[in-house]
């Protein structure tokens, strides 16, 4: 069986975020392979406005494993990069945040545990972030949600504007 195709969505507003950005996506480049990234973007924060904005991206590559083991390995990266999950607020600053937008076609549920919160495939706030698709469909303009064939395109077409501008230079 071929592994999936994997979408992430990267986010930072704390620190030299296009440095930890840049430094993430060479930190995935050893979990996925044929890894491809998406343009920087500058966003304004969507959910806790009284924060910086954010530098954005996805990437996408295959990745040889279950959902879950995925999971952990992202939350590894985003401690080796200095996110505290426990000591942040919901939607707040953070280093890095590193989502699973897309596992392939799967569409995945997993209940939370004493190591790892709750993972949901797709990411259940993605059709409503233009800060996530914007980047992901750059990579993957025909892309559709799973198990319902939704255009992401279209979804993101009728969201706001949400202040999500493509960056120029590194």
């Amino acid at each position: 069986m071929s592994a999936p195709l994997v979408v992430l969505g990267l986010g930072s507003n704390m620190g030299d975020s296009r440095r930890i950005i840049q430094d993430a996506i060479q930190a995935l480049e050893q979990v996925l392979t044929e890894v491809r990234s998406a343009s920087l973007y500058e966003t304004e924060p969507l959910y806790v406005t009284d924060q910086g904005r954010f530098i954005n991206t996805a990437l996408a590559g295959f990745y040889h494993g279950a959902p879950g083991e995925l999971l952990s390995c992202i939350h590894g990266i985003e401690r080796a990069f200095g996110r505290d999950r426990a000591g942040e607020r919901r939607w707040g600053e953070r280093p890095l945040d590193i989502d699973i937008l897309l596992f392939g076609e799967q569409r995945v549920t997993l209940a939370a545990s004493v190591k790892e919160p709750c993972l949901e495939i797709p990411h259940p706030r993605l059709k409503e972030r233009r800060f996530a698709l914007q980047p992901l469909l750059e990579l993957l303009p025909d892309a559709c949600e799973p198990g319902t064939g939704i255009s992401y395109k279209s979804v993101c077409d009728a969201l706001p504007d949400q202040g999500v501008r493509q960056t120029h230079g590194q």
